[in-house]
């Protein structure tokens, strides 16, 4: 079960916090500072990334049971917005956490430290992550599970702080194209594994889909 999970949840967190499309992102939001602040601002976050995904690791479970939800009710819902963002992306939404309203871009102009808002929450960790997480949360049920997941976490999250630590060297060297490949291949990728959360939930919830 452990080495599943481990497959499954790598697979679709890395296609919805897939650093090589945060990239463009961080680069438009810190073309005018110089490599030593933008390296600082991408250590930042990396860390309140890690932060914020162990929290929601640790708390998803208790709000879903605080408000009554069962985690099939929250797999099928999260594979609905999973399969939405999959499809944003491959339909060419560089964007795959969150693109953000009008007002939130508005205030982009005037936050000063922009590593927590908007570049972690809700740009890296938005609704899809936070989706993922909690319903990969609810498939851990023993101590194997969580060491799995916790492994996929910590190698998306290290892959993250790489890429954004290096973002100006790797930047020069991906060519539209190849951002637009990716895009597409990850979005291909999550939209069947929301399909596989959505069926996996329905099936929990009405047996007589089995057949």
């Amino acid at each position: 079960m452990e080495g599943m999970l481990f497959l499954k949840s790598i697979g679709a967190l890395f296609a919805i916090m897939n650093p090589f499309i945060v990239l463009p992102l961080f680069l438009s939001m810190t073309d005018k500072m110089d490599i030593k602040t933008q390296r600082s601002t991408a250590v930042k976050v990396a860390i309140s990334s890690t932060i914020l995904c162990i929290v929601i690791a640790f708390s998803g479970q208790r709000i879903l049971e605080f408000f009554g939800i069962e985690i099939d009710d929250f797999r099928v819902a999260g594979g609905i917005v999973l399969m939405l963002i999959s499809l944003g992306m491959l339909n060419g939404n560089n964007a795959p956490s969150h693109c953000g309203s009008s007002e939130e871009d508005v205030t982009k102009a005037v936050v000063d430290d922009i590593s927590f808002y908007p570049l972690t929450f809700p740009m890296t960790i938005g609704p899809g992550t936070i989706a993922t997480i909690i319903v990969f949360t609810g498939l851990v049920h023993d101590t194997r599970d969580a060491i799995a997941l916790g492994a996929s976490l910590a190698i998306v999250l290290a892959a993250m702080a790489i890429v954004l630590w290096f973002s100006s060297d790797i930047g020069r060297h991906m060519s539209q194209n190849l951002r637009v490949i990716m895009t597409r291949i990850m979005g291909m990728i999550l939209a069947a594994i929301s399909v596989e959360m959505v069926v996996e939930g329905l099936q929990s919830l009405f047996p007589g889909l089995m057949g």
